[in-house]
Order: structure tokens, then sequence, then C-alpha cells
């Protein structure tokens, strides 16, 4: 059978083990230097050598982001940086910056490395190009469209790995090499401090009319002329798989544990359900009901059918319909009690949905709750406070426990 690698992103340790026991084959990670998300919790070395012992006693690899463009002050430790990621076993690099893959080929010739997509990978030349370098993989620029993606496959060298994001947040620029951050706010995108300017509310100004200010598009809340939406291709496995990609990349190291395990679950069966019968293949409407539950903007297919006749969209505002409440920690076979994290507020009596890495989600009502001093509660007020609910339900560590919002005192 075909294999399809499911990569996932990785902000910390948590969403790591989330990432992997949810269906991810792969993550990637950033550590605390290098990276194009300096606002995600990150990895110290001692967190990736736990993650990399977790993901490969799971059979899951750890790539590490490494993928900024670098001045020269970037450069100063970088050497000692990468030879360290390559002795503690991590699986690949992700670079953007031909002077950073020359370090990693001089200090650590061995490590595998991947191409991202900051580097506009746009044609089959410039695959040929990194390949004769001794690049293992490309990650493609999100502006191809299949059409495209199927003719680099073609005349790309057949051992090139192709990788390419199949669902996540869409930058406005080009593939994501951005100005307007570092121009108004003096944190570089390109470095890894992007504040999200194409996230801000704008509006036109006419030379000849200082202070006068035209609204663009306009709502309750403001004008997003930058604003993109979000890619979502889960109705579309067959064609991205037919494509000739071979690494499917979910995007959001800064987005929640609750979101990776959404979007990786659904991925996850929908790759499966093809790849095990193409020819009686469905797609079936709970994936994308699924992924539709996690925090996101309003979905589209991005370029891969070709320019987007509506790519930006006239809000910034997230859809938000469930809410993760707690993460199992344990659970007591004996006095079937489950050991919860609280993550959002929850109340005695509340009915919740239990996400689980494998088979059908299951409703639970909560009918008791007790603190770790054994008293009854009424509701968890504290954030990340531990409480106990009894449940006949087999529940393990890391399922959750959502709620739908629009229930009481959110």
């Amino acid at each position: 059978m075909l294999k399809i690698e499911l990569l996932a992103p990785a902000g910390n340790l948590e969403k790591l083990k989330v990432a992997v026991l949810y269906g991810a084959d792969a993550v990637y990670i950033g550590g605390e230097a290098y990276s194009l998300r300096a606002m995600a919790d990150n990895f110290d070395i001692e967190d990736m050598k736990e993650g990399l012992k977790f993901a490969h006693e799971h059979g899951a690899k750890v790539y590490v982001t490494v993928n900024i463009f670098a001045h020269n002050d970037d450069l100063k430790g970088m050497p000692t940086y990468i030879k360290t990621l390559n002795d503690i076993g991590v699986d690949a690099i992700i670079v953007s910056d031909p002077g950073v893959f020359s370090i990693v080929k001089e200090v650590a010739p061995d490590m595998e490395v991947h191409i991202s997509t900051q580097a506009n990978n746009t044609n089959y030349k410039t695959c040929e190009f990194w390949y004769k370098l001794g690049a293992k993989r490309i990650v493609l620029a999100r502006e191809l469209s299949l059409k495209e993606i199927k003719e680099i496959r073609k005349m790309a060298p057949k051992d090139l790995e192709l990788e390419a994001f199949v669902h996540g947040a869409m930058c406005i620029s080009y593939s994501g090499r951005c100005l307007l951050s570092n121009y108004m706010t003096y944190r570089d995108a390109n470095r890894g401090a992007c504040a999200h300017p194409c996230r801000y509310k704008y509006y036109l100004v006419e030379e000849k009319r200082p202070g006068q200010y035209f609204p663009v598009f306009e709502d309750e809340r403001g004008t997003y002329i930058l604003n993109s939406n979000d890619l979502c291709m889960i109705e579309h496995i067959p064609e991205l798989v037919e494509s000739g990609i071979t690494s499917f990349k979910i995007e959001g190291r800064m987005k929640s544990s609750y979101y990776v395990a959404t979007v990786v679950k659904a991925y996850r069966q929908a790759i499966d359900a093809y790849l095990e019968d193409k020819d009686n293949y469905k797609f079936n409407p709970k994936w994308l009901e699924e992924v539709s539950k996690a925090s996101h903007r309003e979905f589209s297919t991005g370029f891969y059918f070709g320019k987007p006749q509506r790519q930006i969209y006239s809000t910034s505002s997230y859809i938000r319909t469930h809410d993760v409440v707690g993460i199992v920690v344990d659970y007591d076979e004996n006095s079937k009690v489950a050991t919860i994290e609280q993550r959002n507020k929850i109340f005695k009596g509340d009915m919740v949905e239990i996400l689980t890495p494998k088979g059908d989600n299951f409703t639970l009502t909560l009918e008791h709750m007790w603190n770790v001093d054994g008293e009854e509660i009424d509701s968890t007020p504290h954030p990340q406070m531990i409480y106990k609910i009894k449940t006949d339900k087999k529940l393990k560590p890391y399922d959750m426990l959502v709620k739908e919002k629009g229930d009481k005192d959110e």
C-alpha cells in the first residue's frame, strides 16, 4: 500500500504526544532559536530528547525547523546547535536559507534536510537544484495548483520527497515571506517574530484627502483587506494522493492540543480509508464536521484548484464551536475513576464529548466531580486544576473532554 506521511505541528511536548497518539506519522517542532514560530512554546534540548523518545517508541519521526532567513548574528552558535540536533537523533532539519543549509552539510553531513516552503519552491528545476545539493525533501510553495504539483512530480528526481500543506492558516504574503510585521512593529516575520499585522483592521486613505478613511470592505468589526482564509483539503484526499505528494502537512504550531487532536484524527481516518480501498472510497462528512469543531477561520482550498476566486475574507474572527474542558491524565480501572486536568470551566451535570485517538467519539454526562482532596465539587473554576470523575467508560491518557459552546456560563 502507498505510504502517505501525515505530518503534524507540535508547539510543545504535550502537543507532540497528542499528535503522535492521534495518528501523525511525523511531527515538526521548533527549538528555542532559529525557528519561524518564536512565539510558540517551543522545545529546549531536554524536551526534544523526551519528545524524540516518545515519538520513536510509537514509530513516528521528529523534524526540527531551522528555517529563519539568517542575518550574520543569527549564525553565532548555529553549528553547535545543529550538531546537537544530530547527536540527539533528530530525524530531519527543515531549512530555507542556503547559508543554514551549508552549515548543516558541514557539521552534520548525514542529517536529512527538508527545504522549507519559505524557500519558494515553485518549479521542478528548483527541486532539482536542492536535490543535487543533498536535500531529501521539498516542502512545496502554497501557491501551487495540483496540476503544477503533478508536473513537478513527473519532472523532479524520483526519490525526492514532496511535502505540501493541506490544512491550516494561510499567509497573505508569497510563501509566507512577509515584511509587514518588521515594518510596522520591528518584529521580523522572517526570523520568527511575526506580529500578524495581516489580522489588523485597515482603511484606505487617498493622498489628497488626509484624515479621510475609506473602508475597502467593512463589517461591524472593521476592515480586513490582508486576511486569508484557512486551508482545508480533507474533502480532496484522492486528488492530493494522486498528485504525487507524499507528506501531507498540517499547519499550526501555535494552535491548541485540541486542534492538533481533531485535525490529525480526521485526516488520519480519511487518508487510511482512501488508501485501503480507492475504488470504493467515499468521503465521510463527519471528518469535515470534526475539523470544523477546532478553532479556525473560514475554509478554502487555497491554490490547489487554480487561482482562488475568494482567498481574502472579511473578518479576522475565529469560528469556535467547541472547547476542550479537560485532558485525561489517568484512569483507574478498579475504581472506574478518571483523573482530569482542567482546560476550560465545566459544571457538574454537563454533557461532554470524549475525543479519543481510536474509534468513534462518545458522550458522557458528568454526574459527579471531585477535587484532589476527595471533596465533591460543582464546577472546575481554576485553570489546569486536577479533578476526578467516575465513568464506566474506560478513558486513556490524552483522551479529551469536549463541550459545545453556548452552554451555561461560558
